[in-house]
């Protein structure tokens, strides 16, 4: 079973996973999917992996800005990102206010540093799907890791075009036994180059509750990616988070010491 890590969308993301629904608004043009094309079928397994493998690496090292935009003032991050194996490091570099405010994730223990308190906090799993910073973005799309083959199950529900891009329409539904959160998934893929184009995020009553935008495909760290992902949370429709990576690359050596708790407050 290949393994896929989801970071801000962002790291590993958050394909991010971190990978969702379409908003009902969206489906005008939709044509129905024949009947013959069931759950679990190979293929669509095989493309939403590809898809959710693509920020993942042995390691990999990330610059990239976050731009929270909504009611209270516009907010500008900038982040750098290091990633070993189950071992994510995120540091804030930018505005000064802010930075090396940073998150620290080893196998399933995650720590945050605070330095204006010069605190490290041990995070339960409860406080790591809370909005981070003021963002869409919450502190498990940055550094959780995503099984969705494992923990979905996979059918493409729809093929042609939305809003005037050729897409396949991929529907997740947790397997009985999956300890997931969201009710349902939703991830438009390019026909062209199998790019994500949309993700949806939906409860278990079938309400959408975000959705995850993709743009801007070119070439980083030797891969084709999106450069650019925007989180809407749909109860805040003035309120955004955009991220754009500036670089990032794939199979650098990383030192262990990198993912220490020494290392996180310097």
């Amino acid at each position: 079973m290949q393994r896929q890590t989801v970071t801000i969308a962002i790291g590993r993301i958050a394909i991010c996973a971190a990978l969702t629904v379409l908003a009902a608004a969206h489906l005008c043009q939709a044509a129905p999917v024949k009947p013959a094309q069931r759950a679990d079928d190979p293929r669509a397994r095989e493309i939403v992996d590809q898809v959710a493998r693509l920020f993942s690496a042995k390691s990999s090292v990330a610059t990239l800005t976050m731009q929270v935009a909504g009611q209270d003032s516009p907010r500008d991050l900038s982040l750098k990102i290091w990633a070993l194996g189950e071992k994510v490091l995120v540091r804030v570099d930018a505005p000064p206010d802010q930075a090396g405010t940073a998150i620290l994730k080893v196998g399933r223990d995650i720590w945050y540093y605070l330095p204006k308190t010069r605190r490290t906090v041990k995070l339960p799993a409860s406080m790591t799907m809370t909005a981070w910073m003021g963002s869409a973005f919450t502190i498990d799309d940055l550094v959780k890791e995503s099984f969705l083959t494992r923990d979905y199950s996979i059918a493409l529900s729809f093929e042609g075009k939305r809003q005037e891009v050729a897409v396949y329409e991929f529907t997740l539904t947790p397997r009985p036994d999956a300890a997931v959160v969201w009710g349902r998934i939703v991830l438009q893929i390019r026909q062209t180059n199998l790019m994500p184009a949309w993700q949806g995020y939906y409860d278990e009553d079938g309400k959408l509750i975000r959705e995850l935008t993709f743009s801007d495909y070119k070439q980083l760290g030797g891969r084709l990616l999106p450069a650019r992902l925007v989180m809407r949370a749909m109860d805040k429709p003035d309120e955004q988070t955009t991220v754009v990576y500036q670089n990032i690359s794939f199979g650098l050596p990383i030192g262990a010491e990198i993912f220490s708790l020494p290392n996180l407050t310097q």
